[in-house]
This record gives structure tokens, sequence and C-alpha cells, in this order.
């Protein structure tokens, strides 16, 4: 057995290593040989004379917590020994000779007392001390008396711990639905776990059941943050995606998706009981004189209001009215309130399922649910949690906690699917058929739970679900459509050039009517805005505005040139400029026009350069005559302020030949590569040429990992194969950026030869590989 301090020492690094150590059995065992360890450096440090002095564990490690990479929180207490400070340094120093990050403190346990009376975060560090070493009386009921002491100011303490939990979560956000989630400070991570506890030693603040739900959440997140520790070899809890493969490996885990599917469920159940717990403390914290006077509030047969959450009375024939789900969740939606728990549970046991056709009225009672808009989003993820939402929608069980490994999405596929349906009920004034939007909506991605394409999947389970919920057969065809059609619209607005009549004609053919052009065109924003801001921008809305009016122009029978009042590029202005034969660049943010003479190489130079800038290029249009060529840039600052007047002389140095972008971007790209962890996410370079899409040009379509500079790789291989751009379109999708092009030869021609098609994309990819 070791038994010197650097012995002990090497036992904690080996029990911080063992894998065969996981989750909470890891951080007792670490916090265990971490007891040994600091003992022995305390005998060391008074040669073993300790009378006076206790070393005490706080925080984490009081609570036997500790992961490999945790801190140590270590108080020295004492009597007043006047060595106090020789021997808190004695044994300070080694902690930190190991490598370890130290909160320390030395106190009589009277002043320890006296700061964690004021303190919030000495306070609840005090609750969970815990004896290590040295002289027993001197800590000697100090957790208790630090306990009583929070107990007596238990309304101060819960107010202020209320306010910090709000602030953490604004400034961390959700475990359950980040792509790169901080399991520690995220809203439903371990610190959450952590102030549910401390608010326990003030009053009882948990329901029923509760606790056993948290310590299985807990240990799943303990688990991840152990082999997140030992992955990494430092004391990080941000799960980032390189590591999430290495991470599910030592978890046993088949892959990422299931790591971070566990992790959802986990951190879900912690939100929820999180946020149940902390509406009550609120409650509790209204004083006596208001609970006195609230009363029952009826809200529909056999449910109330009562104490601010909804509750079903408890003569109310549960099994007996398979709507109850529905009509108790529009209650609580249209109340702001949750639901009581008792009647969540007694809904949980007795609840029937809606079964085949669905009865009379629970169609109705899911669209008025879905109606209340952001309100239903809680009430749904109440129900969610004791699995009624399946007793309503089978099929939700397996897009439930499923996460999206993109960056575009923000959210997983459930909660994503509720967050998209109350944007359309903010939209659903735009529509003839609400309930046709909000539970198009709602449903749009149901397929994501299946093997294979989800809109193919998504399209047989809404036919099957749409006729169970009791939509006549024309709704029906419109519900599938709206499921196989719902990325129609953006994905034309943003890679086709719009001004191309054919565009228009297409797409009215595949929607037929206005009805669902409508439709279509609501669906789209609210499916954009619950995705992220990379997929919903007030440049992607005017693209989708203009769309929508040309196609309904063609539906209507009009022309739909005239539909959209748009100047077209170019105009008279840079066509007068053009004929003078006038080089002009020309910023007027958020486009810039550039004009001088046509030869290759120009789009690249001038990409090249408003990369090298920050800039990032929207769209852009070309035009060329009389060996001049003019083309119009749409562009975007995302996070700084730009000197444009330096982008102009950049610009113009660029065009001149005298600015080396290349090496700019090679020196660049260094410190860009450190940036660029959700490559993982998007897939090898693809490139696709099109002569079908348009009359005039054939339409290459490039998907690749979004990096610094891909815009001027792609357009620099253009132009070394004579290819001429008349039109491009530039989307960034997260991690991915799909960029499209309408090109022609040098000749003015379609690309239609195959071997030149092959050298198109063989060029484009070359340089995508650089």
């Amino acid at each position: 057995m070791p038994t010197t301090s650097a012995e002990l020492l090497g036992r904690r690094g080996a029990v911080a290593g063992d894998s065969s150590l996981r989750g909470r059995a890891a951080c007792r065992a670490l916090s265990d040989a971490t007891d040994e360890w600091l003992a022995s450096v305390l005998r060391d440090a008074t040669d073993d004379h300790t009378d006076g002095l206790a070393l005490v564990a706080a925080g984490g490690y009081g609570r036997a917590e500790l992961a490999p990479g945790s801190d140590l929180d270590v108080w020295l207490l004492h009597d007043g020994r006047p060595d106090v400070g020789e021997v808190a340094q004695r044994v300070w120093y080694p902690i930190w000779d190991a490598g370890l990050k130290l909160g320390h403190a030395v106190h009589v346990p009277r002043e320890a007392l006296a700061l964690a009376a004021k303190d919030l975060d000495t306070a609840t560090a005090a609750l969970s001390a815990r004896h290590i070493a040295g002289d027993p009386a001197v800590s000697e009921g100090f957790a208790a008396r630090a306990q009583a002491q929070w107990q007596k100011r238990d309304a101060a303490w819960l107010a202020d711990l209320d306010r910090r939990v709000v602030a953490r979560h604004q400034a961390a956000g959700e475990v359950a639905f980040l792509l790169e989630p901080d399991i520690k400070e995220g809203r439903g991570g371990l610190r959450d776990v952590h102030a549910l506890a401390w608010a326990g030693f003030a009053r009882p603040v948990l329901a029923a059941g509760d606790e056993d739900a948290l310590i299985a959440a807990e240990d799943v997140l303990l688990d991840v943050r152990v082999a997140l520790h030992r992955f990494t070899r430092k004391p990080t809890d941000e799960l980032l995606l390189e590591q999430q493969s290495d991470v599910a490996r030592a978890l046993g885990l088949a892959d990422p998706d299931a790591l971070m599917a566990r992790v959802s469920a986990a951190a879900r159940t912690v939100a929820w009981v999180s946020d149940e717990a902390w509406t009550r403390v609120r409650g509790t914290l209204d004083g006596p004189i208001r609970r006195m006077f609230r009363r029952d509030k009826p809200l529909a047969d056999g449910v109330v209001l009562r104490d601010g959450a909804v509750c079903v009375e408890s003569d109310v024939d549960i099994s007996g009215d398979p709507l109850l789900v529905l009509r108790v969740g529009v209650q609580a939606a249209r109340e702001g309130a949750t639901i009581d728990r008792s009647s969540l549970d007694r809904l949980a046991e007795r609840a029937p399922r809606l079964g085949t056709p669905w009865p009379t009225g629970a169609k109705d009672a899911l669209v008025t649910l879905l109606a209340c808009g952001s309100p239903a989003i809680p009430v749904l993820e109440a129900l969610d949690q004791r699995g009624l939402v399946e007793r309503v929608l089978p099929e939700w069980s397996t897009v439930r906690s499923k996460p999206q490994r993109n960056a575009l999405h923000r959210f997983t596929v459930d909660r994503h699917l509720c967050e998209a349906a109350a944007n359309a009920a903010g939209l659903a004034s735009t529509v003839s058929r609400p309930d046709l939007l909000l539970v198009g909506t709602w449903l749009h991605d149901i397929g994501k739970g299946e093997p294979g394409d989800h809109t193919a999947a998504g399209m047989a389970l809404v036919e099957q679900i749409a006729t169970r919920m009791g939509f006549p057969p024309d709704d029906v065809d419109t519900l599938v459509f709206l499921v196989r059609e719902h990325l129609l619209l953006p994905d034309t607005a943003t890679r086709r050039d719009l001004s191309d009549e054919t565009v228009a004609e297409g797409v009215a053919r595949a929607v037929g009517t206005l009805e669902r052009l409508e439709l279509l065109a609501a669906l789209t924003e609210a499916d954009a805005l619950a995705t992220g801001p990379s997929a919903w921008g007030a440049w992607k809305a005017e693209l989708l505005g203009e769309l929508v009016e040309r196609v309904a122009a063609v539906l209507r029978g009009d022309d739909p040139a005239q539909a959209v009042q748009r100047q077209g590029f170019p105009d008279a202005g840079v066509r007068a400029l053009m004929e003078a034969g006038r080089a002009v660049v020309r910023a007027d943010p958020p486009l810039i026009v550039v004009v001088g003479p046509d030869r290759p190489g120009t789009f690249s130079r001038v990409a090249g350069t408003l990369a090298l800038k920050g800039l990032t290029v929207l769209g852009a249009e070309a035009a060329s005559d009389n060996g001049m060529a003019a083309s119009r840039f749409r562009v975007e600052a995302s996070d700084h302020d730009v000197d444009w007047e330096q982008v102009m002389a950049d610009l113009r140095s660029a065009l001149d030949g005298h600015l080396a972008i290349e090496a700019r971007m090679a020196e660049r790209r260094v410190g860009y590569r450190r940036m660029m962890r959700r490559q993982l996410l998007a897939g090898e370079p693809t490139v696709r040429l099109d002569n079908s899409a348009s009359g005039i040009a054939t339409v290459v379509e490039v998907r690749a990992p979004d990096r610094l500079g891909v815009l001027y790789r792609i357009t620099r291989a253009m132009a070394d194969i004579d290819l001429d751009i008349r039109t491009a379109k530039v989307a960034t999708l997260g991690d991915e950026v799909v960029d499209s092009f309408y090109v022609v030869t040098s000749a003015g021609t379609k690309v239609l030869d195959r071997s030149h098609q092959r050298e198109v994309e063989r060029a484009i990819l070359h340089q995508l590989s650089l």
C-alpha cells in the first residue's frame, strides 16, 4: 500500500485515469484517493502535529464529485493556532506543484460562517463541507451550522439563487439542444442539480419522484463529464464536436448520435424538474397573505387553475376521457401555467391513447394547442416528460431527443418541430387554412426518426397520421405535399436566378395552387426561424418573398417579371460606365459594384479580397459587353465594423494585380483552422452541373465545408477553365456552403460537352482541396 505523499499522489493519478471507473463511481474513488493524499500532505506539513487544524473539502469536492479535471476546494480551519499561515503554505504548494487548480481559504470556523452569511458562493460551498484530515474537533458540526445558518435566511438565499440560475441559463444556453453543450453550466446541466440540492437545504423543493429522476439524469451527465476530462486531459465541460466520437466510444455507445441523445434526454429531465421546482419556490416566496387570497379558477369540465397550476379534479374519470390530455394542455398554454404535478402523474397512469381514428374533437384540440404558440412549448415538454405526447402521436417516440448533427440546426428534432409550430402560430393569419399550417409544420420533419430519406419517410407517416386524425383526403394530400416540398422554396430562392422565368414556372408546377403556395411560404419561414440564425435573415426573407411573388403571378396567369419591382443588373448607370470604358469600384453597403475590362479572374479576385476583409458574399450578378464587364456583390459583415474605404482600396489593388491574395489567404488560414471544428459535420465537396435549370446557362452547384476563401477557390477554378459567371447565389448553411453559379463558356454557350463538364468538376474539386 502507498504510504508517502508522492506515492499517494501517484495512486490518485492512477484512479483518475482508470477507464474501468465511470461517472459517479469514478468521482467517489477520486475523491477518496485525494482525501488520502491530502491527509498525508497535512501530516508532512505539520510533522503529524495537527492539533487545532482541520483540512476540509468544500463544494464539489465536499460532495465527493471530483472529476479528473475538477478544481480542489479546500479550506484550512483552525482554532487560532499561531503557525497556521506557514502550515497553509506547506499544504497549498504540493497541490500547486501537482498541477491542480486549487480554491483555498484559511479561517477560524466563525469567520468562515460569517463569510457564508453574506456571500452566496461561500454559503453554497459550506453546505457540503466535509472533514478530510486533522483535528476533527475543529471542524465538528461546521457543515450543520452552515446549513442552519442557510435555513435562517432561506427566502433571501432562494431568491438570490433563483436569479443566479436564470442568468446562468441565459449565458450558457441549453444542454439538451446545443450542438456543443456545456454539460455543467448550461440549462439542464450539473449545476442545475447542485442548485436544487442547495435549495433543498432551505426547504423541500422536489415533488414525488423527482429525486430518483435527477439521480438517473445526473449519472448520465457525470459519465460524460468524467470521460470528457479523461479524453481531453483538461478541466473542460464543453462537449465539442471533435470530442463526441471519443467520448461515445469511452462510454461504450454506438456513435456520437447515441451519446448526444442520452445527454439531451438527461438534460431535458434536469431542466424540466428544475423549472417546475423553481416555479414552486417562487410561489412560496410570494408570502402568506398573497397565497391566502388565491382562489380556484374553473377552466373547463374537471379542470381548474389552482395555486398557479392547471389541475385535474380528483373525481374526473381520466381513463374514460381520451381528449383530457389535450384539453389540459390547451388550458395550461392559454393560462401560461404549469400542469400540476399530481395531475400530470395521474394522466400518465390512466390517460388512454387516442386510437384510430381519433375521437371527435381531438384534431381540433390539437390545433388549438398548437395555435397557442410559444406557451405551448413548455406544455408539450411537460406532457412529453410523462410520455403523454406519445399517447397522442405514437410516432413521436422516434424523434424524441434525436440530435441533428449539423451547425445549421440548434434544436433536437422534436424540439425543432415544436418551435417551428410555435412560429407557425404567429403566421396563421397569413393563410386561409391555419389548421393545415399548424399540423403540417409540427409534422414536417417527423420522418427524421426513420432510416433512409427523411422526406420520403415523413410523407408516408403523415399520410397515415393525417388520416388517423380525421382530415379529409384532399387535406391529407396537402399535408403530404407540405412534407414533400418543405425545402422547395428556400432551396430555390437561395440557389437559382429568380429573374429566370423558368424558375418560377417550375415551382408553380410543383405547388399547383395559390392556397398551397401560401401554406408552403408560411411553413418555410416558421421552419427557418426555428432552425437557427444561419437559416433566416433579411436577405433570405427578401429572396423568398420575391420567389413567392413570382410564383403567385404564374399561378394567377400574370407575368412574373411584372410581379416584382426590382431593378435589373446592369442598371442604366452601370451600363453607361461600361459603354464609356470606365473602371469603377463602388460601395453602397450591402452592395459592391465593380466595373472594368472583361478578363478572366475578376470575380475570384473580388471574392478573395472580400474574404480577406471578413465579408461574406450572399449573392452576385455579372454582365459583359464590348470588352467590359460589370459585377454586383451583395455582402454581409457579421460581427465587426467595416472600413469601406479600405475595402475599396484593396479591391482596386486586387483588380490591378497588386494584392497577393493567395499568400494572404494562406497566412489567414493558419489561424482560421482553429475555428473550423464544425467541418466535421460537412461531407466531402461535391460539384453538380445542370443544363435543364436555365435556358441560357449551365448551373453549377457546389457543396463544400465552409472555410476562409471557399468562394475565391471555386471562382478561381472557373476562371482557369474560361467560364464566365453570369449570376451567383451563395448560401452558408451552418458548417456548409451551397453555392450556385450560372455560367457560360467563352463562346457564350452552355457547358454541354461531357468531357468539358468533367474538367469543370475536376478543377473546382482541386481548388477546394488546397
